[in-house]
């Protein structure tokens, strides 16, 4: 976090801080924003999907390159008057019924409501050569990246289900079993009966060409088997390390990919005041369900603050009628009735 944006983050307690600053956050900060609540987005600047050329799905903003969306997002936070800087989060402690942030350089801040949007990791298989190649033409996700592909050489890293998947964009679709990967036999048979090719044996690494793209999948034997596209399945891990001090940690997916912050349909962490969205808390979320997903936490919490707010205001209103026989009152409250006439004193007019 560079000087000027600790500044800016110091003093007072904000309404809510928003943990991430990816999809999910922005859609949190920019709905919280404009009701007129203060937010104060903390991003590490480690956007998952940043080494992909577009984000796809997202309607009216389909094949605009991530990190340009990331930057209009922040724009129209601000407009609102929301802040955004750049930080990471190392530790949250509960203060009664606020919340100190700490930031990864000593920094605190403080306040009523967390919505944590940090996101996930992508844990890659063990080949050579993957992370260079991850978010171009090695990939994950049909619904992000499936039309770019379409009728060319794909590649499927021993996962059947992607098998099936990207068979809907190419007839030329192989499958590498490399170590670990076994089928029944109805899936040998539905492969087959799709066109989709079967490679076994350990894969051993990559085969880039002289124009730095993709071109083959390379055996441990030595063998080479051309593709221009590779489909891996990473395991996913929430970002949530920071939040142990909050009693809150990852679960198992029930699907078995990767580790996940438990919430319910609005983002509540079922932790009092802390809310969580997009890929923290569903890690098959593409970019337009965690904008969504941060719309509706974000929605959940202005109506947390609203009830607390209005709470607060009624015991105020309580504790002023409490005095109403006081002192001062009785003299309000004798001025108002009887004017000049107020304990049978006959005064002139005020002036």
């Amino acid at each position: 976090m560079d000087e000027k944006s600790s500044m800016e983050i110091s003093g007072g307690v904000w309404d809510v801080v928003v943990v991430g600053g990816g999809a999910a956050g922005l859609s949190a900060a920019l709905t919280l924003a404009r009701v007129r609540r203060s937010v104060l987005v903390i991003d590490a600047g480690e956007p998952r999907n940043a080494p992909a050329a577009a984000a796809h799905g997202l309607l009216g903003r389909d094949g605009i390159a991530p990190l340009e969306l990331l930057r209009k997002g922040r724009e129209e936070v601000a407009s609102y008057g929301g802040r955004v800087v750049r930080g990471s989060v190392a530790a949250i402690h509960r203060d009664g019924g606020r919340f100190t942030v700490v930031c990864g350089d000593g920094r605190r801040v403080v306040a009523r409501r967390l919505l944590v949007a940090s996101g996930l990791v992508d844990e890659l298989p063990d080949v050579p050569g993957l992370g260079e190649r991850w978010g171009r033409d090695v990939v994950h996700c049909v619904f992000c990246h499936g039309w770019e592909a379409r009728d060319t050489a794909i590649g499927v890293l021993g996962n059947f289900h992607q098998a099936l998947m990207f068979r809907q964009l190419s007839r030329d679709v192989t499958l590498f079993l490399n170590e670990g990967a076994d089928l029944t036999a109805d899936q040998w048979e539905q492969l087959a009966g799709l066109g989709v090719g079967v490679v076994e044996g350990a894969v051993g690494g990559l085969e880039i060409d002289d124009a730095d793209r993709l071109a083959g999948v390379r055996l441990a034997s030595g063998h080479v088997v051309p593709v221009r596209l590779l489909v891996v399945a990473p395991r996913f891990t929430a970002r949530a390390s920071f939040l142990g001090d909050l009693g809150l940690a990852v679960r198992e997916h029930p699907g078995g990919f990767g580790e996940q912050l438990p919430v319910d349909a609005f983002g509540f962490t079922g932790v009092d005041g802390v809310w969580a969205a997009g890929n923290v808390s569903d890690l098959m979320a593409g970019v337009p369900a965690a904008a969504a997903a941060g719309t509706t936490a974000a929605a959940a919490v202005v109506m947390d603050l609203l009830a607390a707010d209005a709470r607060a205001a009624a015991r105020a209103r309580e504790v002023g009628a409490a005095d109403v026989f006081s002192g001062p009152m009785e003299a309000e409250v004798s001025r108002r009735v009887l004017g000049v006439r107020a304990h049978g004193l006959d005064l002139p007019p005020h002036p």
